[in-house]
């Protein structure tokens, strides 16, 4: 008899507590640092608090990896109980948090990290494909497998509106923020050989190029795995994300989700950011 399999994931992986509750997934949250004080995403601190925290002192937060530590104590108290484990972590260009989960598994049998290569729904998009295999009933071996098979098939994108954030944190120039914005222009952040880049520029409001954006990402939908889609926002007007919702719907996806950005994802892109996650053929 087959051992269960638990799917587990860092915060990263944006899913939402009935996505989480749904499909019986451990979430082991990052770190994140208000001012003097340390939270954990998602647990005891919102992308809410940080927004509120930045207009009143102008300061970001600081995100840290989950340590090896509490990874090993998750995997010790999963594998004592007879199970085997998959865990989640954002792309390893953009954190430790892979390389120490993978630190902390060589210790166990029956534990395997996998690492997305890629953030937010676009590793959630893996997480949830893992646990409608572990429900299928394959191994966590056969599990992980073929969810590493399947990193280079995401699709994850975002247009944000502002760069503020992205200035702040050292990811743009002033030049670029000033021009941007004399421009109105919003770029698409994309994700591509495991890291964040700056595909498209849209010019114009916010809410005007995001209907430009979905049929640029999507198209015709003939490249597209029609399972499953995520769109995530990042604190959007909801009337924004609900005409997007209803755009990506039409394209014929079986399950259209909508999430909202964690805090580590809200951290880096800031306040109105929304992107259309899924898998390509």
């Amino acid at each position: 008899m087959s051992k269960k399999v638990i799917i587990a994931s860092d915060s990263t992986c944006d899913l939402s507590p009935e996505l989480i509750e749904k499909y019986g997934i451990k979430i082991l949250p990052l770190s994140v640092r208000l001012g003097e004080n340390d939270y954990k995403d998602g647990v005891d601190v919102t992308p809410d608090d940080i927004y509120e925290h930045y207009r009143k002192t102008g300061e970001l937060p600081k995100t840290a990896a989950v340590n090896v530590s509490d990874f090993a104590d998750f995997f010790e108290s999963a594998t004592e109980a007879g199970s085997e484990v998959v865990v989640f972590t954002i792309s390893a260009l953009m954190s430790s948090t892979y390389n120490n989960a993978r630190l902390a598994s060589e210790d166990f049998n029956g534990v395997y990290a996998v690492d997305t290569k890629n953030l937010s729904t676009g590793g959630g998009l893996l997480v949830l494909k893992a646990a409608d295999m572990a429900e299928e009933g394959y191994t966590a071996e056969d599990i992980a497998k073929a969810c590493e098979a399947l990193t280079d098939k995401v699709d994850a994108s975002f247009v944000i509106d502002d760069l503020e954030f992205l200035y702040k944190g050292g990811r743009c120039s002033a030049l670029e923020r000033f021009g941007a914005n004399l421009l109105k222009l919003k770029p698409c952040i994309t994700v591509k050989d495991a890291k964040m880049g700056v595909g498209k520029k849209y010019r114009g409001n916010f809410a005007d190029v995001l209907p430009k954006y979905v049929e640029d990402r999507i198209g015709d939908g003939s490249e597209i795995e029609k399972g499953r889609v995520f769109v995530t926002h990042a604190g959007c007007d909801m009337n924004i994300v609900n005409g997007c919702v209803e755009q990506v719907k039409a394209v014929g996806f079986e399950e259209v989700l909508i999430t909202r950005a964690g805090c580590t994802i809200s951290s880096h892109c800031g306040q109105n950011t929304l992107g259309v996650l899924f898998l390509r053929k």
